[in-house]
């Protein structure tokens, strides 16, 4: 007897459990999708952006090297300094260009009194170049900037080509950025651009499109591409050339909107309304005013606040007759088709 009302038990046990399940399943499936349900509006911006990547160069980079061999004789500057265009920042022995000049002179005064003038002219052009072999033992710097790297000291002996320093004008930095066939098209000098430094802890930088060729290249990948430079006047001091960004090219300014779910929105005689919820769950009409935003929602132009709780409307009121249809679905007024695209997030 034991056995067989085992038998029986356990497989109706199972059943039970199983058909709970379905039924719990299907509850919630119905109050998951009908006219229970709410939507709350909720405030979005949306941005109409290039991204792009990159490191910033120096308005101006000056490498120090050394025109010639030499001892060094004098050093005027030292790492960190900031400097002037024409600036002397190193001097290399010069006696030998020196001796060379004095000599040049004396045999020109010579030639003055024995020599014709041809000669006398051909001895001024020499001059000309002795000049410049002594003024090739300075190194100079040719704008105004700061000294980034300088490792020269008085004695050091340069090869000429060495390099002894960096000088860069930091007035502003730059960068090359390559943008897409696609969105080429897009591109404005002056557009804003938001730069963003992993090394900086300031916040975001804003630069601008400074310029942009007519023409596309196309990259070792295959790739069509607009070669577009980006520029930051007067940048923080702590961003140093070099360093690598993201950034954004705002093409136009950001769009905030409301947004909510079209299952929200009632029409009735043509005009848009909602069933918004107050205290206690209790529910008041508010005519509003939408736009078609995508195929799912719509835009609120008015009536509506962030943050507002509204009731799923499921049919849509049949005006004429004060009564509520319960076969007809809301239909949308002119202009407000569901399929309508809205403005596309970048």
């Amino acid at each position: 007897m034991k056995k067989s009302v085992k038998r029986i038990v356990i497989p109706v046990c199972a059943a039970a459990v199983l058909l709970l399940a379905l039924v719990l399943a299907r509850r919630l499936k119905n109050a998951s999708s009908g006219p229970d349900r709410t939507f709350t509006v909720r405030l979005e911006t949306y941005e109409n952006v290039i991204e792009v990547a990159g490191n910033v160069a120096a308005a101006q980079e000056q490498t120090l090297q050394a025109a010639g061999d030499g001892t060094v004789t004098a050093v005027y500057v030292a790492e960190g300094d900031v400097v002037e265009k024409g600036d002397l920042v190193l001097q290399l022995d010069d006696s030998e260009q020196r001796y060379n000049l004095e000599k040049h002179d004396f045999d020109m005064e010579q030639k003055r009194v024995s020599g014709s003038k041809r000669e006398v002219a051909l001895m001024g052009k020499q001059r000309d170049v002795l000049l410049q072999k002594i003024e090739d033992r300075n190194i100079t710097a040719a704008f105004s900037g700061l000294i980034a790297s300088f490792t020269a000291q008085t004695g050091d002996y340069l090869e000429a080509k060495d390099n002894v320093g960096v000088i860069v004008d930091r007035s502003y930095l730059h960068s090359t950025v390559e943008i897409a066939e696609t969105d080429a098209p897009k591109l404005r000098t002056g557009q804003k651009v938001r730069f963003n430094f992993p090394a900086y802890e300031g916040g975001v930088v804003e630069g601008y499109v400074e310029s942009f060729p007519a023409v596309g290249t196309v990259t070792n990948r295959g790739a069509a591409v607009v070669n577009a430079k980006i520029k930051i006047e007067d940048p923080p001091r702590e961003i140093l050339p070099n360093y690598s960004f993201t950034g954004r090219i705002e093409i136009s300014p950001p769009v905030t909107v409301l947004l909510v779910e079209r299952q929200a929105i009632g029409y009735e005689n043509g005009k848009a309304y909602v069933e918004r919820l107050g205290e206690g769950g209790r529910s008041e009409r508010v005519f509003v005013g939408v736009e078609p935003y995508g195929t799912a929602f719509v835009s609120v132009t008015d009536g509506l606040d962030e943050g507002d709780v509204l009731k799923a409307l499921q049919r849509e009121p049949v005006s004429g007759r004060g009564g509520r249809s319960g076969q007809r679905q809301a239909a949308s007024p002119a202009g407000a088709m569901p399929g309508a695209a809205g403005p596309r997030r970048f």
